[in-house]
């Protein structure tokens, strides 16, 4: 089946003043997120928090990715060049009639090319459907390049390998790969040079993460291409129910 989806904009994004997550959570599902649908690139979009727990679960945190709260996924189709520009004139739009929230910093965003998308034999629809399927969590790794020349061969574990593994620890749905590229140079958003692997997860992901933990080490441990720069477990944000940080 081909993938009507090119790219993943992903951000990051830390709550900078710790009294506004619910406000900035009713700002982002009930105003910000629906009007990005309408454009007509926009495939689909998610967001995922990561609580308290998730952030304990972590095994890499480097700055400033540390910081992050919460992490968005839109999935966007062709016209991949006209989408990204209609997304960022929208938000700037939005922000010209006070429609954004200012305690908030993205650490990381911008559009990555999807790579490679995997599905367990167990849940039945195909790899392209995953994100659409309901879900409790995602599971999010990153990796900053480190040896381009090595890049390729790293590449080719992950897919022929690698990504197998992952798929088979309990809870783990799908598995979703996406890198920077050359042609989002002319956008305004940085990336840099950087991949980001996103397991969808249909059990508890405080459960899967020690498990993916461990599938993952090789990763971790024994790449020389990349440097894992985050990895750990977000849930899955249910609308009004916003109290993780209250306490």
């Amino acid at each position: 089946m081909s993938n009507k989806v090119k790219v993943g904009f992903f951000s990051f994004t830390e709550i900078t003043d710790p009294s506004e997550h619910r406000a900035y959570n009713e700002w982002h599902q009930l105003d910000h997120m629906p009007e990005q649908f309408p454009l007509d690139g926009v495939a689909y979009g998610q967001r995922w928090v990561s609580t308290p727990a998730c952030t304990a679960l972590r095994v890499a945190s480097d700055e400033p990715l540390d910081a992050t709260h919460y992490m968005t996924l839109y999935l966007m189709t062709d016209p991949v060049d006209r989408t990204l520009h209609e997304f960022y004139d929208l938000g700037g739009r939005l922000r010209s009639l006070g429609r954004f929230h200012r305690h908030r910093r993205a650490h990381l965003s911008g559009p990555f090319t999807v790579l490679d998308t995997a599905a367990a034999p167990r849940v039945l629809v195909s790899a392209e459907a995953v994100p659409y399927r309901p879900n409790r969590g995602v599971y999010v790794v990153v990796e900053d390049t480190v040896d381009r020349a090595q890049l390729d061969a790293h590449t080719r574990w992950l897919h022929a390998e690698h990504h197998r593994a992952l798929l088979d620890v309990p809870g783990v749905a799908g598995v979703w790969s996406f890198a920077t590229g050359a042609a989002f140079r002319d956008h305004p958003w940085d990336t840099g040079d950087r991949r980001v692997t996103v397991m969808w997860l249909d059990d508890d992901p405080l459960a899967v993460a020690p498990k993916l933990h461990d599938v993952d080490a090789p990763r971790r441990a024994g790449n020389d291409a990349t440097h894992v720069a985050f990895a750990g477990p977000l849930e899955t944000i249910v609308p009004w129910h916003w109290e993780w940080f209250d306490r």
